[in-house]
């Protein structure tokens, strides 16, 4: 992924206000992102937890995902799997919920998909980022096609959120 800059990520929002995109968190790191281990840019809002989002350039454009993620419930460290990387984790998981972009997310419909909870699928995908034992099921595909199944699942959680938008 190419490196974003605070102004590229706010412009990029598809499913917010541009008084929300304007108000929302960025993180500070943006010059230490490993850029070219990424396939997209997520981030967790550190003063509202239950907040993510989610920025991926698509056709050569930036899209952005503002989403509500699930808190994990104490006690409850059962293993689930990302449908974006297919990576399983202990409590590491969150449901994420977009508002669908345009008419539709202002009538209060969403999309949801399980994620990442760090929202660090790419790190996981390459083997960068540790889920602890038994996070990765044994594959015959390459790190690049885990890459390229990544990113397809990415972009279609987009899709789904920008449809008849």
């Amino acid at each position: 992924m190419k490196p974003l800059t605070e102004q590229d990520i706010r412009a990029a929002f598809v499913n917010c206000t541009k008084g929300e995109a304007k108000r929302l968190s960025v993180p500070r790191d943006l010059t230490d992102r490993p850029w070219d281990d990424l396939d997209y840019l997520g981030w967790r809002d550190p003063q509202a937890p239950d907040r993510g989002y989610l920025v991926v350039e698509l056709d050569g454009r930036a899209h952005g995902l503002a989403l509500r993620c699930s808190t994990a419930v104490p006690g409850q460290q059962r293993r689930s799997m990302c449908s974006m990387c297919l990576t399983t984790h202990s409590g590491g998981v969150a449901l994420m919920v977009a508002p669908k972009a345009g008419k539709p997310g202002k009538e209060g419909n969403s999309v949801g998909a399980y994620i990442c909870a760090d929202l660090d699928c790419s790190l996981y995908v390459r083997g960068k980022k540790d889920a602890g034992m038994g996070a990765r099921l044994h594959e015959t595909l390459t790190v690049e096609e885990k890459i390229g199944r990544t990113v397809a699942n990415v972009a279609a959680f987009v899709a789904k959120v920008t449809a008849a938008a």
